[in-house]
Formats: C-alpha cells, structure tokens, sequence
C-alpha cells in the first residue's frame, strides 16, 4: 500500500477530468458553478476545519482529498451524485494503491455530504459538509443575464462577502454572510439553505462545536 497525497489526488488528469466532465453536465442543468474553484474550496475548508480542531496530519490530508472528489459523482447523474461519487472514489483510490482503511474513511464522507442523503458520520464527513455547504458566493453564479436569475442566482449573486469562522476557544463554527438585500431577501437565503444549515449544525454538533449563522450582522442560527 502507498501513502496518496493531496498532490497526487490533485494532479491525477483522471480526476480532472471528472471534475470538469461533471461540471459541465451541471452547466446544462442550470447548476451554480462545481469546477476547481468549488472543490478547491471545499478541500482546503475542511483542512483547515481539521487541523484546527487538532487532528492528526494524515487526517487532515484526508480530508483534503474527500473535499477535492466529493462532486465527481455529478458526472454521472446530479441524482445520488453523493452516492455515485464514492463508488468512482473507491475504484480511483484503490487502484493508486491507498491503505483500505483511509479510503473507507473518504468515501464514507463523500457518501455522506449531500444534504438529502448526508449524515455526519465521520470527522471527514462532518468537516466536509461544513466546508462544503458554505460555499455561498457571487462567483458562483454562472448566469449572467440578472432577467433570467432563478432563486439560486439571486441568493448567491447577492453574497457579497462570505466567510467560515471557527472559534476553538468558545467552541463555534460561524458562516458569516454579507447579503446585498437588493437583490434577495434574507427570507430567500431560508428558503434555498435552511436544509443545508441545519445539517450544518448536525455537522457541527459532531465536532463538538456549535454552528452559528450571522447575516449583515445578525446572528440567525
């Protein structure tokens, strides 16, 4: 068995292909952006997560690379996506020579970061679907004709400024938003979301933390 890095996962022009295969299928649905720069996102957000609460290095690497594949399953079908991307992540993983245990660990979290599906399970899981799910952010927003904005648009065309802070001390996990309120009400955001930050709090309550929700200022979870 060989040691998989985050470099080798990143590197692999069979994940990047399914990585942008996979978003491209999302760009036909009239999905908000899932590239490089969302896995990207989710990857370091879930290391930094991690190491932060002091988890070992390997596990911090792991998470890492759970963050990077976890929407590699849109390649096949938006549906089950979460489901779907594990299995591909086990065939990837294995075949690279990764230790079974440490790819049972990944794509556990994998399966589990979607929030129809998702329960955080595992430390991976937990931090993933932090890192994942707040991802809220102008660039994201693919559309530009604002006519033709759905919901989604506007809820993430109106962030202006997002940021997930975790607080070791008191023990908190804080997605603070800047929300222009001239392009979508704060109710939107409920509307899209509020599945999402509960299973965030779920997330949260696994590491021990509390998740906490600020909009312009206001503290809403």
């Amino acid at each position: 068995m060989s040691q998989v890095t985050f470099e080798d996962i990143k590197n692999n022009e069979e994940i990047k292909t399914y990585i942008i295969r996979a978003d491209e299928t999302l760009i036909e649905l009239g999905y908000t952006e899932h590239s490089f720069a969302h896995v990207s996102k989710a990857a370091h957000g879930a290391h930094d997560i991690l190491q932060m609460l002091g988890y070992d290095d390997r596990m911090v690497e792991l998470a890492m690379i759970a963050g990077y594949m976890h929407d590699i399953g849109n390649v096949i079908n938006r549906v089950d996506h979460a489901q779907s991307g594990a299995v591909m992540a086990f065939r990837i993983l294995d075949k690279l020579g990764m230790d079974a245990g440490e790819v049972a660990t990944i794509i556990t979290a994998i399966g589990n970061h979607d929030e129809g599906t998702a329960v955080p399970v595992n430390p991976l899981a937990a931090a993933l679907i932090l890192a994942d799910k707040s991802d809220v952010r102008r660039t994201r927003v693919r559309n530009r004709d604002f006519a033709k904005f759905d919901i989604h648009d506007r809820v993430n065309y109106a962030v202006e400024k997002s940021a997930l802070v975790l607080n070791v001390e008191r023990r908190t996990i804080t997605l603070e938003l800047s929300i222009d309120t001239q392009i979508s009400s704060v109710m939107d955001y409920f509307e899209i979301f509020l599945t999402r930050m509960m299973l965030c709090r779920r997330a949260a309550d696994y590491l021990d933390l509390t998740f906490k929700l600020d909009i312009n200022g206001t503290i809403l979870l």
